[in-house]
């Protein structure tokens, strides 16, 4: 990937991100396609977003209820081993260096843009994203782009600073983050990972059948909203995370963001994670201290 990239300030320009249905032949009321199947990659991914304005049938409202059902449990068992003190982060160790993000024209075009635009609690969320992706990358063994890592990290929530219109606010990330892509040259193929990255982010249940820049995104922001995974982090990793990147209110303005997306777009993923998931109580008692 080129490192140099165009003075164009990408930031301010967005454009909209190209669609490419793949009709299943199921249509619901309104005529819009109703694709179901989560681990087919098709809820969250840019194209569903751009296709969808973010809003979920009721057949894909069902489907995901299981694999939320299955986050719920695996964070009760999670959290009840990291209370007692028998946690596999206990003995992990990642070396800080191995968790350092890659400064390319990429990752530094997409750090201009989310300073401009995310407030300090999102910003440093953006960044701890970043680190608790990377090591829980480190622990499952498996290996990822670390540039488009990180840039998907950095852009992720620009679209839920100062929302407009009826869209999932991940549309918004994803126009910015297109033009990012575009000025300092991405291919098409890493930039459509970048964009469904950051669009499949707080979809339940994204695996490494997503691709593993979008399983690690959805795996380090669900770690720093929720705490989900946290008892795999070293206790090291998360507290260097934390003091260089401090929360600063960070829960209280994430579920204040949260609550207006629902509200704005009430079909859409938040409202399901609010009112199913739990959302508010989940980043109430995350295991971290503000």
């Amino acid at each position: 990937m080129p490192d140099g990239h165009r003075p164009a300030d990408g930031c301010s320009r967005q454009e909209a991100v190209n669609p490419t249905l793949d009709p299943d032949g199921l249509h619901d009321a309104n005529g819009r396609t109703d694709i179901v199947d989560v681990e087919a990659l098709t809820v969250g991914t840019a194209d569903w977003v751009q296709r969808t304005s973010g809003r979920l049938t009721t057949a894909e409202r069902r489907a995901l209820l299981r694999p939320l059902a299955r986050t719920h449990l695996q964070n009760v068992a999670g959290r009840l081993r990291l209370a007692l003190g028998v946690h596999p982060g206990r003995h992990a160790y990642l070396p800080a260096d191995r968790l350092a993000p890659p400064s390319t024209g990429l990752t530094r075009t997409a750090e201009t843009c989310a300073r401009r635009i995310l407030p300090t609690p999102l910003l440093n969320h953006s960044y701890r994203t970043y680190v608790f992706g990377r090591a829980l990358g480190e622990l499952d063994h498996t290996d990822v782009d670390t540039e488009l890592l990180y840039a998907a990290a950095l852009l992720h929530d620009t679209g839920l600073v100062n929302p407009t219109g009826d869209a999932d606010f991940t549309l918004t990330s994803a126009r910015l983050a297109r033009v990012v892509a575009e000025d300092v040259g991405l291919s098409t193929a890493a930039t459509d990972t970048l964009l469904t990255a950051i669009t499949m982010h707080h979809t339940p249940g994204v695996t490494t059948a997503a691709g593993p820049v979008a399983y690690l995104l959805a795996a380090g922001a669900a770690a720093d909203v929720a705490g989900i995974r946290s008892w795999d982090l070293p206790s090291r990793t998360i507290a260097q995370a934390v003091r260089e990147h401090p929360r600063s209110g960070f829960k209280k303005a994430f579920t204040e963001a949260f609550r207006q997306e629902a509200a704005r777009v009430p079909e859409g993923r938040a409202q399901l994670l609010l009112h199913y998931g739990a959302l508010a109580a989940a980043i109430r008692f995350a295991p971290f201290a503000e």
